[in-house]
């Protein structure tokens, strides 16, 4: 079972929406039962709280559920997950500083980085922005939550 952890720092935009959309693609290869995905925030703010209603109406127009609820990351996240996908290098330098042994460190990565435009290295908060915020970062979940999973498929030999 390949445990994956999306975070962004509230919980309530990026990382829920990322959840949503890894998870509908391992559905639609049947990888359920290998894979498994949840997410989380640096911040504790939102606890308890739903996505975005802005995330959640943009997600739902393109057929994604957004059902969770905010959470706080915490140490116990590195024993338990086997990826670490931070949203931005803000996050991902949040994360790394809470990491305390060198295979923690090794879990966590940029969500970008898999995006093939080798330029685009964060996913944007769409958060205090226009709703045009909220699709360009659905758009750009859609490419790096396919090419993460393509990943991982090839790195665990899941296409068989």
């Amino acid at each position: 079972m390949i445990q994956v952890l999306f975070v962004c720092m509230g919980n309530i935009c990026r990382s829920p929406a990322a959840e949503a959309i890894f998870r509908q693609y391992v559905e639609q290869e049947g990888w359920e039962e290998g894979i498994v995905c949840r997410s989380a925030g640096t911040l504790g703010e939102h606890v308890g709280e739903e996505p975005d209603p802005r995330m959640i109406r943009s997600a739902s127009a393109r057929g994604y559920c957004l059902s969770s609820r905010a959470r706080k990351f915490t140490h116990a996240d590195f024993e338990k997950y086997d990826l670490i996908v931070a949203m931005d290098r803000h996050i991902y330098r949040t994360v790394e500083s809470m990491a305390v042994k060198p295979e923690h460190q090794e879990k966590i990565v940029l969500l970008g980085d898999y995006h093939p435009e080798r330029d685009i290295r964060d996913i944007p908060d769409p958060y205090h922005g226009s709703s045009d915020g909220f699709e360009q970062v659905l758009d750009m979940l859609e490419v790096v939550c396919r090419c993460l999973l393509d990943e991982l498929a090839s790195k665990y030999n899941l296409r068989t």
